[in-house]
């Protein structure tokens, strides 16, 4: 096991009715700005609790953060918070709206043009204290200090964290997904299925702990993955749902082992030039990345084979190919598609991709460092 240090300062508030807390954790004279995405809080009646909840307090609404939060959107978010003189920001809502928010706490305490928070990578020492109400489980952003954010205008998503933009809290009722379409459900699973295959899917350093937790959480999302799209109102369904999400990227499972994210860095690329969600971007590149680096991940594609799909019979080679396999049928199986073909996108856009990963100096990705251009060429023309 490699040396670590972890440390997630996160307050996680589980279950029906836990909104109703947030009065306890929320500063008695804070001025807060709710934030959201496209309003489905209002009809489901998430808002309205959370309102409630917020009691006296002086509180503000901005809206319209979209799936894939942008820099534009977010300014005018900070912009607003600056004029109502906001001190504390409660994200409502998933991944998206999350991440959204930390770019906002950190933007509203950065001196500096924000953007470089992205672009350059810049260090950011302070933001101003959010909590989040979790109704979307997939990213795992309600309990970690990274956030993506995407620049329309340049075709631009870029991630950033910071030990500042841990939510001080967070709320996750299961019973406000009830009413999230199939779609947001698939997409959650398939997004928490690859944060944990990234951390786990490398290479051998006798991190026992971390991959039994790892193969764990994966087993689970294949066993509750379909349940959840065949019985929306299962509440015991959808809490273990929101935990495994929330587990699959909360820092526990990484830590002490190698890990990979090129997967994601292709997939953020797909997104910024064609619009696709996150997680299908994520079905399209994972089986096409552990099937050209399969040589590189043997040892792992092999416990994970037996592991998390109980394959055992057949050659090394036979397994592997197996389990790759398998990830794409259950990612199918989730009904979302696995080849950008599936999306009407042909390998026309390759060299765009391309040019784009360069240009955001993507050129040595993976757990060794060894994803070269070439080698995300090779992804992308085998995820056609």
């Amino acid at each position: 096991m490699q040396n670590f240090t972890f440390h997630n300062p996160t307050r996680i508030l589980f279950g029906e009715g836990q909104i109703k807390a947030l009065d306890a954790h929320v500063p008695c004279e804070a001025r807060v700005l709710i934030t959201f995405g496209g309003g489905s809080i209002k009809s489901n009646g998430v808002l309205a609790q959370v309102q409630a909840a917020l009691g006296h307090r002086a509180w503000f609404v901005f809206g319209g953060i979209e799936p894939n939060p942008t820099y534009e959107t977010l300014m005018e978010a900070v912009a607003l918070a600056r004029d109502k003189k906001v001190d504390f920001l409660l994200a409502v809502r998933g991944g998206s709206v999350i991440d959204g928010t930390k770019f906002i706490a950190a933007a509203l305490k950065f001196d500096g043009e924000p953007w470089d928070i992205l672009a350059k990578q810049a260090e950011v020492h302070d933001a101003v204290p959010f909590g989040s109400v979790l109704t979307l489980p997939a990213t795992g952003a309600e309990m970690n200090s990274g956030g993506v954010i995407s620049y329309r205008a340049r075709g631009d998503k870029l991630p950033f964290r910071s030990e500042a933009t841990y939510p001080r809290f967070s709320v996750l009722d299961p019973t406000t997904t009830y009413s999230l379409p199939p779609r947001q459900i698939a997409n959650g699973v398939v997004d928490a299925f690859v944060h944990i295959v990234e951390q786990y899917l490398t290479y051998p350093v006798d991190a026992r702990v971390q991959d039994r937790f790892a193969e764990g959480l994966l087993v689970t999302l294949t066993e509750i993955g379909p349940q959840a799209l065949a019985e929306p109102h299962n509440y015991d369904v959808r809490a273990n749902l929101m935990w495994t999400a929330t587990l699959a990227l909360n820092g526990l499972i990484g830590a002490g082992v190698p890990q990979d994210w090129a997967t994601h860095m292709l997939g953020h690329e797909i997104t910024a030039l064609h619009g696709l969600d996150h997680a299908q971007t994520l079905a399209i590149v994972l089986p096409a990345m552990l099937s050209v680096r399969r040589e590189q991940k043997r040892a792992k594609l092999l416990q994970y084979a037996e592991r998390v799909w109980g394959i055992v019979q057949g050659t090394e080679a036979e397994r592997i190919t197996a389990a790759i396999t398998a990830t794409r049928v259950f990612f199918e199986r989730m009904s979302v598609g696995t080849r950008l073909r599936d999306y009407q996108i042909g390998g026309s856009s390759i060299g765009t991709l391309m040019a784009k990963l360069e240009e955001h100096g993507m050129t040595a990705l993976g757990e060794h460092g060894d994803v070269t251009p070439e080698v995300s060429r090779r992804v992308y023309q085998l995820a056609v």
